[in-house]
């Protein structure tokens, strides 16, 4: 089937096509199965649960049928063996992350990623031992000098936040699996599902933040793995059942609902966002426009080649002025919203340096082309001429 075909009826509990059906009352949207635990049918079923948890459910915080159904549903959109639901984007990672590497590990990742992901690698996995490169992942061969014998992990993320950089997943795949040992995780919140399909290129595992597009509404906050079963299961136990990142049902049954419409958002999350950017493009007041979509992108060709369906909804832009002028646009738009987060149905805007970013110092945000008049604007899917009256009217005031 195809992907908007599959977002409403792929592993759905009530789908003919997949022959399963809710048991109880033939619900057509699963129910919620708001329980901490389960009842066990007998000792020997007691003992096998507890240990095998991909087997059944005997407790929410191994797994549940709301995060069962929704974990076949990302394996399915990301062409995986199996899945795992977490309660963050950053549970995702970490989760995934903590997976692989071990003390006296080297890991590579991009020097333009989301400031959290930054931290973990750079405040936290630094102090158990692991070691780190940063490297521009568009250039393969800088990925590839990278590389040491003690290397466990090269971390990717494409398109890059915030500055939308897009990395060639297949030709660093290539690279890295030259060497035995190496994992390639691939970050692609911004892409979702709908536009870019990380395995299919050769990463081993993928990683959403489900709060973005995947949700689209703002409501939950959630996560996403997905990859071979046997790399899943080892990221639930131990890594799950002990840092706890557990997805409650209520917000797994949220985020199904809200995938439902995943595809049609998508397309008109693309639709405005090439519009705005051309627009900006030609903005007196903007010095430069971060959209792969645009010719003027970097990697603009890498994008044609490993995105399918369009080029997402999310850009930054350097405004003239700096900060100052920042100030005025963020503090003067009436159809953004100005808030942390992306993905969502409608419009916001947020200042990367001071939000996003504020973990890096302000030498490794400008060597990383995130400079102090940059926004990140997350297109939604209001008209979108009304999106560029609003930015006309508070790019204006400057």
């Amino acid at each position: 089937m195809s992907i908007n075909t599959d977002l409403l009826h792929a592993e759905q509990l009530h789908a003919k096509l997949w022959g399963s059906y809710e048991p109880v009352a033939m619900a057509h949207v699963s129910p919620i199965y708001q329980t901490s635990t389960y009842v066990l049918e007998n000792f020997d079923a007691a003992v096998y649960l507890n240990q095998h948890a991909d087997a059944g459910f005997s407790y929410t915080r191994f797994a549940n049928p709301n995060c069962d159904e929704l974990e076949r549903k990302i394996a399915h959109l990301e062409h995986a063996e199996a899945a795992l639901a977490l309660a963050s984007g950053l549970g995702a990672i970490s989760t995934a992350v903590m997976s692989v590497v071990k003390a006296g590990d080297h890991v590579v990742f991009g020097d333009v990623i989301y400031g959290c992901s930054y931290a973990l690698f750079a405040k936290v996995l630094t102090k158990l031992g692991v070691t780190y490169t940063r490297v521009d992942t568009t250039k393969v061969e800088e990925v590839e000098k990278a590389i040491q014998p003690n290397t466990s992990l090269v971390y990717v993320e494409t398109p890059a936040n915030p500055t939308l950089k897009i990395s060639d997943i297949a030709a660093i795949a290539e690279a890295v699996h030259k060497h035995p040992g190496i994992t390639m995780i691939v970050d692609s919140t911004f892409a979702s599902p709908y536009l870019q399909n990380p395995l299919d290129l050769g990463a081993d595992l993928v990683v959403h933040s489900a709060t973005k597009y995947l949700n689209g509404h703002g409501t939950v906050t959630a996560g996403v793995i997905a990859g071979p079963k046997e790399r899943i299961d080892h990221c639930r136990m131990p890594y799950l059942q002990c840092f706890g990142a557990v997805l409650d049902p209520f917000a797994a049954w949220q985020l199904m609902q809200g995938m439902k419409t995943l595809g049609v958002r998508m397309e008109r999350h693309c639709e405005n966002a090439m519009k705005v950017a051309r627009h900006l493009e030609k903005h007196p007041k903007v010095d430069r426009v971060y959209y792969p979509g645009l010719e003027s992108h970097p990697t603009h060709e890498i994008a044609k080649k490993q995105m399918h369906g369009g080029f997402g909804g999310m850009m930054s832009v350097d405004i003239k002025g700096g900060m100052d002028a920042v100030r005025i646009v963020m503090n003067n738009v009436k159809v953004f919203s100005l808030a942390t987060s992306l993905g969502n149905v409608d419009s916001l805007i947020q200042h990367s340096p001071s939000m996003s970013h504020f973990d890096m110092t302000p030498e490794e945000r400008y060597a990383s082309e995130i400079y102090d008049g940059q926004v990140r604007l997350s297109i939604g899917i209001e008209d979108a001429d009304d999106l560029i009256a609003d930015l006309d009217q508070a790019l204006a005031l400057i």
